[in-house]
């Protein structure tokens, strides 16, 4: 709990971004002695004049301790890089947010995850399609991610409320700040199911350039995007190009040829970027998601002891190391390495070369129309 307080304190920093964390962390090993460093350290460990100077003057300006208790009487969390429950298929995209302020659960069950995006001006298509679609992902055992914004987002997210479902909501925003203001009451709904998250300080306003960065975390955290009615310039197709950079599957909604709200879906089909979606059958198909509810009965299940359980919490379908896993559980890597051959033979993991591993995809049952 300590070392959070540095890690708080670099995120209000401004210029500090996922590479110049990095550039700490491994220069100093530890944020506490990052934060402590001279100017000539710092210097030392690669960062330039700006960046030492915002940093100075935010470590004059600012109680470390003051900063940790804001957040704790804002009912929220910190989850950084280095914890073992920061979301793994986040984790491994470009530019992953060195820490994320939460409010309510992330869950191993929201790795089975797919946003939901569009316009902020919806159409009654869009609508009657967002209300099924969300609400038959959620209760396929799909969590539900979005940016709580006007229009497709707050109807996604209260697609899957409706349907039981979780849902996870990304601001662009300090946590303790709710925008749009009409969104206060739908955040704690989603709070008590699923979790809103951002990566900006406490008090950082909705500011017009906060969106778009925000949205690869909406991306980075799930397994694909659908965009239900985008126009040409619609900041959905933000989410989407992440998406696409981040080896995420594309898929959208078409729409009528003569409407401004569905030029950018089109365009996404038309140029191959993104699936063609009528139903959620074509989004469950295409990321082998038909029986996850079963698959995450299975995966709870299947652990025969404490390490088994603990290291498969670590697992997701995004490769990690065996040094990594043995990190995140405190496992001794030769315990790491021979509870992995036995999952690897009960075929609960697999590896997939240089001592990196993937949960094992479960056999995918077809159904049977009489």
């Amino acid at each position: 709990m300590t070392e959070v307080k540095y890690w708080i304190g670099f995120n209000i920093a401004s210029g500090i971004g996922p590479a110049r964390f990095k550039l700490l962390l491994d220069h100093f090993g530890d944020l506490e002695k990052a934060w402590r460093a001279s100017d000539a350290d710092l210097k030392a460990a690669g960062l330039d004049r700006r960046s030492i100077e915002a940093l100075i003057a935010t470590r004059q300006t600012i109680s470390l301790d003051e900063e940790l208790e804001k957040l704790q009487q804002e009912g929220a969390r910190t989850i950084t890089w280095q914890d073992a429950d920061y979301p793994p298929r986040l984790r491994h995209v470009h530019s992953a947010p060195p820490v994320l302020y939460v409010k309510g659960d992330i869950l191993p069950q929201d790795e089975w995850a797919v946003a939901v995006v569009g316009t902020r001006s919806s159409r009654a298509y869009g609508r009657q399609m967002v209300e099924e679609i969300g609400g038959d992902l959620a209760r396929s055992g799909i969590t539900v991610v979005s940016g709580l914004a006007r229009g497709i987002d707050s109807l996604a997210h209260r697609a899957a409320l409706r349907a039981g479902g979780r849902t996870i909501a990304v601001l662009g925003c300090g946590i303790d700040i709710i925008y749009p203001h009409e969104h206060t009451d739908l955040a704690r709904k989603i709070v008590d199911r699923g979790a809103i998250i951002t990566e900006y300080p406490l008090g950082t306003q909705p500011e017009g350039g906060n969106f778009p960065p925000r949205n690869r975390i909406i991306s980075g955290l799930s397994l694909g995007t659908l965009v239900i009615e985008a126009g040409k310039r619609s900041g959905a197709l933000i989410t989407a190009d992440y998406a696409l950079e981040q080896g995420r599957e594309v898929f959208a909604l078409p729409g009528n040829a003569n409407s401004p709200k569905s030029q950018g879906t089109n365009r996404l089909i038309q140029d191959g970027a993104a699936k063609l979606v009528m139903a959620v059958e074509d989004i469950l198909e295409e990321l082998n998601l038909t029986l996850v509810e079963q698959h995450q009965e299975v995966r709870m299940a299947v652990p025969e002891d404490e390490k088994e359980a603990q290291i498969l919490q670590c697992i997701s379908t995004e490769p990690i190391h065996v040094d990594e896993i043995g990190q995140r559980t405190s496992l001794p890597i030769s315990e790491v390495t021979s509870t992995l051959a036995m999952m690897e033979l009960k075929g609960m993991v697999r590896q997939v070369g240089g001592m990196n591993y993937v949960v094992a995809r479960e056999r995918r049952v077809e159904y049977v129309v009489d």
